[in-house]
């Protein structure tokens, strides 16, 4: 007792067939211009670029590491103010031994000299 008579499903159903076709066809010409693409590409240069950006993720991986590191040493009431004075021991003790003779601190312009010529050229 439908309203619908057989004339009318033979209509949708080829119109499926066809979309169903239209979608393979069009499947097939994105994945064969898909493949054509990768087949152009330079692996070995994305390969450096992988890299690249695997060890830009550890750098910041690593700077949050110690970031919360820092932060859990600065809530003990007593750390971050030794730490403090133990840095202007170590900067003392160094000036003490590299910067008391006009020889010292020659010797150390040298050294700052080199090391300027060797990485800015």
């Amino acid at each position: 007792m439908s309203d619908e008579t057989p004339d009318l499903k033979e209509p949708v159903s080829e119109a499926i067939d066809d979309a169903a076709a239209s979608f393979s066809q069009r499947y097939s010409e994105i994945l064969g211009k898909v493949n054509q693409t990768l087949d152009q590409v330079d692996w070995s240069q994305i390969s450096l670029v992988l890299k690249a950006v695997g060890v830009l993720v550890a750098v910041v991986v690593a700077q949050v590491l110690i970031k919360g590191v820092l932060d859990t040493i600065n809530l003990l009431p007593v750390v971050p103010g030794l730490l403090e004075l133990l840095g202007l021991v170590v900067v003392g003790q160094w000036s003490w031994q590299n910067l008391t003779t006009s020889e010292k601190r020659s010797a150390v312009l040298a050294r700052i000299q080199s090391l300027r010529q060797e990485y800015l050229g």
